[in-house]
């Protein structure tokens, strides 16, 4: 069995591995984690909230899972498509700097910029090239994390909202309705022959 120590060292082994030179993706997996652990914690506060019935909290769980499942699809689809066309300028060489460029003065100037061209699966890589690579990737995942966050998923979670909220006051109408039970009434006729019985019985004679 490994020790506390030896734990964090594979820990940190499997971080740089996984991580190291591709903090794009860091920034996504980091990032789609935050939703899931504040996800959590809606879903939680609701379903120990005791001031909420039941009833109530089988409508309000299911949305607020639906809530999560769209603020994370949403972001990871989103950030990650940014960071992936960036980082595919960034290896067939539509997007580089004047070293780069330069360095890249020996390969065949007709395969630069055709998607099976791959700068980093040269022979010789550009200096620079990761840096630059890497540093790109930060900024588009950063970029797609802010229009995700703070336009797309609002928009799609606010539609879904809407419509979800519409079913559920339904349900609760129908719920709290049912929790009433009407009182039998009676019919005219009825009311006569009971109130001709009532009257004719203490007539004297």
């Amino acid at each position: 069995m490994k020790t506390p120590c030896e734990l964090f060292s594979s820990f940190k082994t499997s971080l740089y591995k996984n991580y190291g030179e591709n903090p794009g993706k860091m920034l996504v997996h980091t990032g789609v984690l935050g939703w899931i652990l504040s996800s959590l914690a809606q879903i939680s506060a609701v379903v120990f909230n005791d001031k909420i019935s039941p009833e109530q909290k089988s409508f309000l769980i299911p949305q607020e899972m639906a809530d999560a499942g769209i603020n994370i699809l949403s972001f990871y689809l989103v950030t990650s498509s940014f960071k992936s066309l960036a980082s595919k300028l960034v290896s067939t060489g539509k997007l580089t700097t004047k070293n780069i460029k330069n360095a890249l003065s020996k390969e065949d100037l007709n395969k630069i910029g055709n998607l099976d061209f791959n700068i980093g699966k040269l022979s010789k890589v550009p200096d620079g090239y990761k840096p630059f690579k890497n540093g790109i990737d930060v900024v588009a995942s950063t970029i797609g994390s802010i229009i995700s966050c703070n336009i797309i998923t609002p928009v799609l979670r606010n539609k879904y909202a809407s419509k979800r909220q519409k079913q559920t006051l339904v349900k609760m109408h129908k719920y709290n309705n049912s929790q009433f039970v009407s009182p039998k009434g009676i019919t005219i006729d009825q009311y006569q022959k009971l109130a001709a019985m009532k009257y004719s019985s203490s007539l004297k004679i």
